[in-house]
This record gives structure tokens, sequence and C-alpha cells, in this order.
């Protein structure tokens, strides 16, 4: 697939503090580092994209409104430290979901990569070249895929993933890091500096 390179990101857990559910507006914290960690990446003119279920939606947890405004308040917060995301794709269906609209089983749901492959055809994005970065196994399965190269980070749930889940998972990530900082530490020293040819160092 043509394309560039992107670095998919996680929400809960990844860029923000895992909370359960959000379902209220105070209860969205970024992560220490996170925009600066996103900022990075914008400056080397790498695409950024949120990839996030949220199940909560379907079953009735909180209503729509609560998650635009949750992504608003993330792109406020990161444009404070002068990041920001090119796009969030998230997931809102589960098969037990509250409302009819969203109950089915889809390809969005990770650990199936629709959210990924969605990207990639709208935004002209490569997953094969890309990074996935999250804190549950179902980030790296996604990762595995849809071709592109996963990242652990220990924040969120991460550190118990890590410890009770990984040892037992066929699919591994291809790096395992403390936070967005330090995987993006080792992703950009992995991927072309200007994103510009289209390929991997």
């Amino acid at each position: 697939m043509p394309g560039k390179a992107a670095v998919f990101l996680d929400r809960d857990g990844t860029i923000n503090e895992q909370m359960g559910y959000i379902n209220h507006i105070s209860r969205f914290h970024l992560l220490p580092g996170a925009a600066e960690a996103i900022k990075r990446l914008n400056d080397a003119h790498i695409p950024v994209i949120v990839v996030s279920n949220q199940s909560g939606l379907a079953r009735g947890y909180f209503p729509e409104e609560l998650l635009t405004a949750v992504h608003e308040k993330m792109d406020a917060q990161l444009a404070d430290k002068g990041a920001k995301v090119d796009a969030v794709y998230y997931c809102p269906h589960h098969p037990e979901a509250k409302e009819k609209r969203f109950r089915k089983a889809c390809n969005c749901r990770k650990p199936k990569p629709g959210l990924i492959l969605t990207a990639a055809k709208e935004m002209e994005l490569d997953p094969e070249k890309s990074f996935v970065v999250g804190d549950r196994w179902s980030d790296i399965k996604t990762a595995a895929a849809c071709g592109a190269r996963s990242v652990l980070v220990r924040t969120g749930y991460g550190k118990g993933d890590e410890q009770y889940i990984g040892p037992f998972q066929e699919i591994q990530p291809h790096k395992k890091c403390d936070d967005l900082q330090d995987a993006i530490d080792w992703i950009l020293t992995q991927i072309a500096p200007d994103n510009a040819a289209h390929d991997l160092n």
C-alpha cells in the first residue's frame, strides 16, 4: 500500500491517565510528557493518529457529546504545549451495546485492524511502515493484524499486561517502553526523519 509512515496511538493509558471509563470531562488528564512526545512527532512531520476503543459509548455509560468534549479537551491541552494529533478514530461498537446502532461485531474494535486500515485509506498512510503504541495487548495484536510495528508502554494497564498477559501471547511487541516519551525516542530512531521518502531507514 503506498503512503507515509505514521504513529498510531492508543488513547487511555497511553496519552492520558487510565481511569476506566472517562464518564466525566474531569476524569481526562494527560500523562506527564505525552504532549512533548507528540510534539516531537509533529516536528518530524510524522502523522499522529489516535485509535481508541470506546465501548463505554456502546454500553450507554456516556453520550457521544462527552466523547467529543473529551477529544476537544485533549486537543486543547496538547495545543498548549504546541502539539497536535492529526486525526482521531474510535470504535463505538460492542456486541452487547445498549443502543442497537452500536450493537454489532465490527472490524474496528481492537484487536481487529479496522481503525488503522480506515485511517490509512483516508489519509494515504502505509500501516506496514507505521507504528502502534499502546498499553494493552490488544494494541499489540492490532499492529500485527495490519503489519505495523508495535510498542507496549508500561503506563496505564501496561505493567500488568506485560507481567500477566504477555508471557502467554504468541504475538509480542517489537519494543517495550516505560512511557510515550520513551516510545517516541525509539520510534524516531527507526523512522525516516522527514518521512518524505515514504520508507524507513
